[in-house]
């Protein structure tokens, strides 16, 4: 369910409360933990950590005009769904990933490509997360993202 909010506080008031107190938790898991040079704002109708224009003008490939995308939080109505797209494009952070969820949380993973979905707030394994968050600097994130395009432009 894409968000017609504008601020990420628009969007969490918005919210029914037992996803406002679970995705502010996550939210703040990420915040945390991120990088300095990520952003967050609103991104495809949903709280997003992007690169800002300032630190990679090219923004995302699909549409310039964005800031590279690099996670994402949204309350979708099933669940609440945590985005990473360095899980996408890097094999080991996957992997890793992988490795780690079962140490962290008894619940079966429920993941896409680079989409995580908690059914509920028990499911959220909040420092590994934080752990996932702090892996990619924002220049690597930009060179794993560059690297990704030169692969699949055939270079």
């Amino acid at each position: 369910m894409t968000s017609q909010a504008i601020s990420v506080e628009q969007y969490l008031s918005e919210l029914p409360s037992d996803r406002k107190e679970a995705l502010g938790k996550l939210r703040d898991t990420i915040l945390k933990n991120l990088p300095p040079g990520f952003e967050e704002q609103m991104n495809y109708g949903m709280v997003g950590y992007v690169v800002p224009h300032s630190l990679y003008p090219p923004g995302y490939h699909c549409d310039p005009k964005l800031p590279l995308p690099f996670a994402g939080l949204a309350s979708q109505k099933n669940s609440i769904n945590f985005y990473h797209t360095g899980l996408y494009i890097n094999p080991s952070l996957l992997e890793w990933f992988l490795a780690e969820y079962p140490k962290h949380c008894a619940a079966r993973l429920d993941m896409g490509k680079s989409c995580i979905r908690f059914k509920t707030e028990a499911h959220m394994p909040l420092k590994l997360i934080g752990q996932l968050i702090q892996k990619l600097s924002v220049e690597d994130y930009i060179k794993m993202y560059e690297s990704g395009r030169q692969k699949a432009k055939g270079k």
